[in-house]
């Protein structure tokens, strides 16, 4: 297994795990808010199995199927996919990044997915088990249609996912499994300021028109951000707090927690220049069944709340929080 590296982290003990206490004083120092997975900015960072190790684990075939769907999902099961025509042209590692290991903060991986399912989720006001939650990425994120739960693709995701996530210890979500929840901004995000961070950026890899596509010697494979080919409106890349805090850890592709080339407010005005575009609408008319519960950057009513659909797609959020607070209390 690979030693646990990254600057700003202090790495304890060895194995699949490693207690790391923040502290770098060069990245900067994260707020109350920032800390979203802990109430202390001690946490525990696990690391996902050696792949040299998978031989010789048990259905080592169908995990080794599950990791070719995860990291080519567009040329197995996307619109001209050799296994069949369901998704769209994002492969899930386009949002699970290193086919969904890879291990350093805020890296959306899967390393607490076999540890926290069956999960309750408020979205869908339901126990989703696994199967339940690759298919809703199927329908949302790939745009596409539901796998059959007892065809081969779907074991083989699961096999994948399982053993990922095989050495984190039951319900326990290693931060490197979450997204960082950025603070918010002191006003709405700005779709001109974020073409600008874009341009900047991102369009060298995405495009002038965010359609993606190779690198200049096909060895890597850039999502088209908006269009046909791209996440629908019900996907949760479609919140601008998951994207600006996906975009803050782990694009430009190649940065990490603590080596960000974006400032948070560039990463928000960026997530609503792209959530801007054209894409893939669709409804999902029962997401929230209790509507106080829905999250504040869902752009989609109705709310328990008097704020409109522009503000909560944009921003500013904050307002909206406070009055959630008030309410509670």
């Amino acid at each position: 297994m690979s030693q646990f590296k990254k600057i700003g982290w202090i790495a304890l003990g060895a194995g699949c795990v490693a207690t790391a206490i923040y502290f770098s004083r060069n990245a900067e120092m994260p707020s109350v808010e920032r800390v979203n997975m802990m109430d202390s900015i001690a946490a525990t960072q696990y690391l996902p199995p050696d792949t040299s190790l998978l031989a010789h684990a048990p259905q080592a075939a169908l995990i080794r199927y599950g990791r070719s769907l995860v990291t080519n999902t567009r040329k197995l099961l996307g619109p001209e996919g050799e296994v069949a025509q369901i998704s769209n042209r994002l492969n899930c590692q386009s949002c699970h990044l290193e086919g969904g290991a890879k291990a350093t903060p805020y890296s959306a991986n899967f390393l607490g997915v076999a540890a926290n399912y069956p999960l309750f989720r408020e979205r869908s006001g339901n126990w989703e088990t696994i199967q339940y939650r690759i298919n809703d990425c199927m329908v949302r994120s790939m745009n596409g249609k539901p796998l059959d739960t007892a065809g081969q693709e779907m074991k083989a995701l699961v096999a994948y996912i399982l053993w990922v996530g095989k050495d984190v210890p039951s319900k326990t979500k290693p931060i490197s499994a979450t997204i960082e929840q950025l603070p918010y901004l002191q006003r709405a995000a700005d779709t001109l300021k974020g073409k600008a961070v874009f341009i900047a950026k991102c369009q060298l890899c995405h495009g002038v028109n965010g359609s993606g596509g190779y690198s200049v010697d096909s060895t890597l494979y850039y999502p088209p951000l908006w269009g046909p080919g791209s996440y629908n409106t019900a996907a949760g890349m479609y919140r601008l707090s998951r994207l600006a805090g996906f975009v803050k850890n782990n694009m430009p592709f190649g940065v990490s927690h603590g080596k960000s080339q974006l400032s948070d407010e560039e990463c928000w005005d960026v997530a609503a220049y792209i959530n801007s575009r054209p894409r893939p609408h669709v409804d999902f008319p029962n997401d929230w069944p209790d509507i106080s519960k829905k999250a504040i950057d869902h752009p989609f009513g109705p709310y328990s709340d008097s704020f409109s659909e522009q503000q909560h797609k944009y921003g500013p959020f904050e307002p909206i929080a406070i009055e959630r607070k008030k309410k509670r209390h």
